[in-house]
Order: C-alpha cells, then sequence, then structure tokens
C-alpha cells in the first residue's frame, strides 16, 4: 500500500515535530553544534505505519524512545530534511498550527544548509527562531545560556 501525500501531512500535523536542538561542543570553532530534525512519533502497534512512511520518503531511521514509550521516525541528515523533507511539505502544507513551526524549521534547515549556522550572526538568529517553534517542548539548554556562549547576552 503506498501512502497518500496528504495522509502522511495528516499525521504529521498531530504526531510529528520538527525541531532545532543545540549542544555545547568545545572541539567546534563556534562552540555549539545545530542539529535540525524531523520526526513522527507513535505507539508500538503503529511500527508498521513507521515503516511505510521510512520507505515514503527514502531516508531517516525509526528508533525506540524509552523516555515516553514510543517509536520515532526520525530525519536528522540536513541534506535528507532539504532535498525529501522540504519539497514534501512545500507540495502537501500543514494546515493547522505546525504550518508555523514548518516555516520557521523551512528557514533553519536552509541556512544551517549554507553553513550560516557557523556564524554567530546567522547562528543567534537560528537560536532565536528555534526558540520560538514548539513551545511546549523541553529543552536541554536554557536560550540565554546559548546566546551567552556566543557573546550576544551579557550576564
Amino acid at each position: 500500500m503506498d501512502l497518500n501525500p496528504w495522509y502522511v501531512t495528516g499525521l504529521v500535523e498531530g504526531e510529528g515535530c520538527f525541531h532545532v536542538s543545540f549542544t555545547f561542543r568545545k572541539k567546534l570553532k563556534i562552540g555549539i553544534e545545530t542539529r535540525p530534525s524531523f520526526l513522527i512519533s507513535l505507539n508500538k502497534r503503529d511500527v508498521e505505519l513507521l515503516k511505510k512512511i521510512r520507505k515514503f520518503f527514502g531516508c531517516g531511521a525509526i528508533r525506540y524512545s524509552s523516555s515516553d514509550h514510543t517509536y520515532k521516525y526520525e530525519v536528522r541528515s540536513v541534506r535528507d530534511i532539504v532535498k525529501k523533507i522540504l519539497p514534501h511539505f512545500e507540495k502537501y502544507p500543514l494546515k493547522g498550527s505546525k504550518k508555523e513551526d514548518f516555516e520557521k524549521f523551512r528557514e533553519i534547515v536552509l541556512m544551517v544548509h549554507q553553513n550560516k549556522h557557523l556564524s554567530k550572526k546567522y547562528l543567534s538568529k537560528i537560536i532565536e527562531l528555534a526558540y520560538s517553534m514548539n513551545l511546549s517542548g523541553k529543552r536541554k539548554h536554557r536560550k540565554e545560556d546559548l546566546l551567552r556562549a556566543l557573546g550576544e547576552v551579557k550576564v
């Protein structure tokens, strides 16, 4: 069974997430790693559906998350996000609340794809955009700590 592209968009509206995480990395010149990811989180009984989603997009991986006991289809490759994920949602756009998060995610991913996240000026913009997405989500680092590390926030 092939998945209908509009079905995939609807599933993402309810169970998907566009996310950008940041990690302090001393080995990096700028000191902060930027990692965009796209994921769909479902119950164990829907693992077969996640496999169909992975086949539909032709990229990504499925993993178990012990924190919420779900399975996640996740795409972390910026190249795959640019070539496969973004075009899907541009052609079959979200209609609900995730539309705004997608638009911000798209802007961030395109900047990362152009290596702009390696510049303090653009990285601070990326951080600001990322922290205006998924407002109910948990974050490892506070926005102020990331900006402070870039020299953008004074203590």
